[in-house]
């Protein structure tokens, strides 16, 4: 019994990391571990100036449908 709980919370514990990934959720973590491994004189943004970079990044191209 111990162990399909165990496996029934890993599972869970993947499928919400999963879910926060595909929609965006945990970019703020994956830049602070993508940053983390990166070398230089590059500072950490915080959690507010990464969200303002990344909506500047998205609409700062032109998005037309036609």
């Amino acid at each position: 019994m111990k162990r399909a709980a165990k496996t029934a919370s890993r599972f869970l514990r993947r499928f919400w990391r999963g879910l926060r990934e595909w929609c965006g959720d945990a970019a703020y973590e994956s830049y602070l571990r993508s940053n983390g491994r990166l070398t230089g004189s590059c500072r950490t943004l915080t959690p507010a100036e990464f969200y303002v970079e990344q909506l500047n990044r998205r609409y700062s191209r032109p998005n037309r449908c036609c």
